[in-house]
């Protein structure tokens, strides 16, 4: 990719319940990474999902996660790797369906919560998701941008699968460039103005400061950026319009 893109975790309410402004954040994005009804959405949100980010020509990715509903797809839960790969699959074609039937395909996938943290942590765990999307055909995985991309690389190349690696605006990392824990003080950011330099220095692949202090580059092909309140729609559009001349 020849730029940085703008993703955004999206279609995560579920039925009369509302999460997010999808509707004001879409404009502003390249990729939506859409609930697949296992941590958030269901067939209705996944439509009208689509249906938004196609109006927009937002690009439409598969964000499956552990069957996990009340925990929002954030606990880490016991599978096999087969496991893994049947829930890719169904989760994958369930909203691959949705989008064939209004005119277009998924684009991507990107795991969610637990699911995209094990997957980082776990050798075993990153085959199984990646053989099931080889196994599916012909879609990249979005994963995590660390301190070095190579391992997770030639397990991409090994079965054909083109990866995106991700950094995030809006969170601390550690100087293995791995996410802070949500449950530690100062994992992420709120600040407008934080969250905006954060996401030029990741462009200009300029160091990041890690929470231990020492500096931290990512190769990053993709930025995820969040919509679930005003302050971070203000945080995207203004990503944007800093991204602009790159």
């Amino acid at each position: 990719m020849s730029r940085l893109l703008l993703n955004c975790d999206i279609g995560e309410s579920f039925g009369n319940w509302t999460m997010g402004l999808d509707a004001e954040v879409m404009p502003f994005i390249d990729c939506a990474n859409v609930a697949c009804g296992f941590h958030a959405g269901d067939p209705s949100i996944m439509r009208k999902t689509v249906s938004l980010a196609l109006k927009h020509g937002v690009q439409v990715g598969a964000h499956p996660a552990y069957q996990d509903l009340q925990g929002f797809g954030r606990r880490s839960m016991q599978y096999t790797s087969q496991e893994i790969q049947d829930l890719l699959h169904y989760q994958i074609g369930a909203l691959d369906g949705i989008c064939r039937a209004q005119g277009a395909r998924v684009s991507y996938v990107k795991p969610h919560g637990a699911m995209y943290n094990d997957m980082m942590a776990n050798p075993a765990q990153l085959r199984a998701v990646i053989q099931a999307i080889a196994a599916y055909g012909e879609l990249p995985l979005m994963l995590l941008a660390t301190c070095d991309n190579s391992a997770a690389q030639a397990l991409g190349d090994e079965y054909g699968v083109t990866l995106w690696f991700e950094a995030f605006a809006d969170r601390a990392y550690d100087n293995h460039g791995h996410l802070v824990s949500r449950q530690l003080p100062g994992a992420v950011h709120h600040d407008v103005e934080t969250i905006v330099q954060q996401a030029l220095t990741i462009s200009r692949s300029q160091p990041l400061t890690a929470s231990d202090g020492s500096p931290l580059v990512l190769q990053a092909d993709t930025l995820c950026v969040h919509g679930d309140n005003a302050s971070s729609v203000a945080a995207v559009q203004r990503i944007r319009e800093a991204l602009k001349p790159a």
